[in-house]
């Protein structure tokens, strides 16, 4: 049996991939920070008789990282690596505190690159392998009210496009899953998302972020969903690297490759919300 290494497999879409390539004929070994999280996986999988174990994977502590990559390679060679852990936050960025940039980059960049290099040598000395970075449609459009979060999906879009170029002669897959809204609940982690927002003269920007996600939750994407995108991207021939998730990350990606920088900018002037939902809607062909 092949086998994944997948993190952040407590809740949602590691949840669901664990359990999804664990039924595709992996040997799965789930990452999470808290095994007192690990039940619900744990009885998932064994009513399912599936081959998965759930491991210790703190993807912010390089010793936690050494440690689970060791485990795991007691049992054999890691086929696929998929960097799902990941944190949220939704303030400005005059109103959002270095620590929680650091934070928000050390788990959504860093963690996935320390997890990259423990698997990295030996996929490439093998000339096999896999590494899915689950990034977001905020990797590809910056959203305003979320700066760091963005930017940390950012730049492991960055590393990874530019990882796919460096591995492409030794026969190792890299690749970009880029979900929109998903049903998930990765901003139970982040910084309170509502903090100022009454008092603040950013409030309507505040404001149009959380009707863009009331919107994406009327149709989210689904954490199965992302799943089965991760095993096809991970199988698919001819090798495609990016792999949009929900139609909210089709139309903004499609929309802001049709307009101009200054448009998107534009959209942050003193607009009525009628005229912004009209932009939003033109440019996205979302309904906020």
């Amino acid at each position: 049996m092949e086998i994944a290494v997948i993190t952040g497999t407590s809740t949602g879409i590691g949840f669901a991939t664990a359990l999804h390539l664990a039924k595709n004929g992996y040997r799965v070994f789930a990452g999470m920070r808290n095994l007192a999280k690990a039940p619900p996986l744990r009885d998932a999988a064994a009513a399912a008789k599936l081959a998965l174990e759930v491991i210790e994977l703190d993807v912010t502590s390089d010793d936690s990282v050494a440690r689970a990559f060791a485990t795991v390679a007691a049992e054999g060679a890691v086929d696929v690596l998929v960097n799902n852990a990941g944190i949220g936050g939704a303030t400005p960025l005059e109103l959002t505190p270095q620590d929680e940039h650091r934070s928000m980059f050390e788990t959504n960049y860093f963690g996935a690159i320390r997890c990259i290099q423990a698997v990295l040598r030996p996929m490439r000395e093998r000339r096999r392998g896999a590494i899915v970075n689950v990034t977001s449609i905020a990797g590809l459009v910056s959203i305003p009210n979320q700066v760091p979060y963005s930017a940390s999906k950012w730049a492991l879009e960055c590393a990874g496009e530019a990882l796919a170029h460096e591995m492409a002669r030794f026969g190792v897959r890299v690749v970009h899953v880029e979900p929109g809204v998903v049903q998930t609940h990765i901003f139970e982690n982040s910084a309170e998302a509502t903090r100022y927002e009454k008092t603040s003269p950013y409030q309507p920007i505040m404001r149009r972020n959380g009707k863009f996600y009331s919107a994406g939750f009327r149709d989210p994407a689904h954490p199965e969903q992302v799943a089965e995108a991760i095993l096809e991207s991970i199988r698919a021939e001819p090798y495609r690297f990016r792999w949009l998730v929900g139609k909210d990350a089709v139309g903004m990606c499609g929309g802001r490759r049709k307009i101009s920088d200054e448009a998107w900018i534009g959209m942050g002037a003193e607009l009525t919300d009628q005229e912004y939902n009209q932009r939003f809607y033109d440019y996205f062909g979302i309904r906020l």
